[in-house]
């Protein structure tokens, strides 16, 4: 048995309610921890002395406590691809056909690697919990690849197992090098989901099934996937996918199946509460509606989105219509990072923009002097909602995501005395973690345990593990040039 004290914290967000405008902000504030979970939190001076000697004591002066941030949308990858000169200025399918060949060279050491500096980007920008969409499988790479880099450096994991089936020959977008036998991906993923997935709550590992997309796996595909991960009734298995990302995205699914992206998706059995669709930019209306009626998931990725030119998803009306909505740093390929903190606030800033750009006649709403709402269309509580509870609610986890006792200790810290918060912080605390900067923790929890101390990763060292990861990708790029 361990404890934690987290004492006299300048304040701590709780995002304990549903609403992000009536979530507890508690000022001089601490929490205790034992083992996994928050057992007490409230006003310092309110500490039960039993609770007081704690085995590790953090002094959070001058501190901000968040929930953990979560991450519903990676391909952690590709972060060793970032940058690459020939498709930092394509959309998205000639992004990915430029990328589709370096890819093949993956290998387990690769794989690996790429999701513990992923995961390390993550942990320093507050966020505790991720998924990752891994749908490439050349060289002997298997998702265990990427489930021991999670175990290694401590991070809770949604691990999907992503699938191509569909190549270039039969009409599809990838290369038939990448795609596999739809009986090997089905029987691979009954493998993972008996091996790896826990359903308990608190869990750090579970499994969820991932055909790529509309444009490269089969009708038949995603349907036995989905009556797979619903032949394993109450244990949470859940389906992910890319949907209606861009216009093109629109036009494959408008010529090939004769239906909108969501119409195809309720077509096949995807929509419902355990799923949850990337992107959906180009969702109209009627796909609105089927997602709101479904309480079908989306990750928002507003910097890839904008990186590849695809649009600006319609983030207020899926909110305002009851979608479960979260965020997603999408790959670090077409994000070229994995802040989620930054995310959160692009998330917010585009928003805003996307609402202005709008004619009046959809921005509805007036000021007293009749002036548009565009600032009022997400608000910074409004963006860590999404980067908290709403990220937690689209993964299906009700035991994180915001801080109250009885859930898991998953949690971060960012010193608002340093330069980035200066003349904010003493003004909104909250606010002021988007507006003024993205800013890295001083310290992260995941699961009771202190990953991320003073800035610095505790499970592995990262110098070794960046020089290593860098050497990877030249290999990478030279093995196709």
């Amino acid at each position: 048995m361990t404890t934690l004290l987290i004492h006299h914290a300048t304040c701590i967000a709780t995002f304990d309610h549903a609403d992000p405008a009536l979530g507890r902000e508690l000022h001089d504030a601490s929490l205790f921890v034992r083992n996994n979970l928050i057992e007490w939190i409230g006003a310092a001076a309110d500490l039960p002395p039993a609770l007081a000697a704690a085995d590790e004591t953090i002094d959070a002066r001058g501190h901000l406590v968040v929930p953990g941030l979560v991450n519903t949308h990676h391909h952690m990858y590709q972060s060793l691809t970032r940058a690459i000169p020939a498709v930092q200025n394509a959309e998205l399918f000639g992004w990915l056909r430029g990328l589709y060949p370096l890819w093949t060279g993956l290998t387990p050491e690769m794989v690996r690697v790429s999701t513990q500096v992923s995961m390390a980007e993550l942990l320093m920008s507050g966020c505790t919990t991720s998924s990752d969409h891994l749908y490439l499988y050349p060289g002997g790479v298997r998702l265990e690849d990427s489930i021991e880099g999670a175990q290694a450096i401590g991070m809770r994991f949604v691990a999907t197992r992503g699938s191509m089936s569909v190549g270039q020959s039969a009409g599809g977008l990838p290369p038939d090098s990448v795609v596999e036998r739809e009986d090997t991906i089905l029987k691979d993923s009954q493998r993972l989901i008996e091996t790896w997935h826990d359903a308990r709550p608190g869990a750090m590992l579970q499994i969820a099934l991932a055909p790529c997309s509309p444009f490269s796996v089969s009708t038949a595909l995603m349907k036995e996937s989905a009556a797979l991960a619903r032949s394993f009734k109450g244990q949470g298995v859940r389906l992910h996918t890319h949907l209606a990302e861009n216009d093109h995205d629109l036009a494959y699914s408008r010529e090939k199946f004769n239906r909108t992206p969501a119409q195809y998706a309720q077509d096949l059995g995807w929509l419902g509460e355990d799923v949850w669709h990337a992107h959906c930019v180009r969702l109209d209306d009627d796909g609105i509606s089927l997602f709101a009626a479904s309480r079908t998931g989306v990750a928002h990725c507003p910097c890839s989105n904008m990186r590849l030119a695809s649009g600006i998803a319609p983030v207020r009306r899926l909110l305002d219509a009851g979608v479960p909505v979260g965020l997603g740093v999408d790959g670090s390929a077409s994000n070229d990072g994995a802040h989620l903190l930054a995310e959160a606030r692009q998330a917010l800033l585009l928003a805003r923009v996307g609402r202005a750009m709008q004619p009046p006649e959809v921005r509805g709403g007036t000021s007293f002097f009749g002036c548009d709402l565009g600032p009022a269309e997400m608000t910074a509580r409004d963006a860590l909602h999404l980067a908290t509870r709403g990220g937690a609610r689209v993964l299906g986890r009700s035991d994180i995501g915001h801080l109250t006792p009885g859930m898991c200790a998953d949690f971060a810290l960012f010193d608002l005395r340093t330069l980035g918060f200066a003349g904010g912080a003493v003004h909104d605390p909250v606010a002021s973690l988007l507006l003024c900067a993205s800013a890295q923790a001083t310290h992260t929890v995941v699961n009771g345990r202190v990953v991320v101390r003073q800035g610095q990763l505790t499970t592995v060292d990262l110098g070794p593990l960046l020089e290593r990861h860098n050497r990877l990708a030249r290999e990478l790029a030279q093995a196709v040039t």
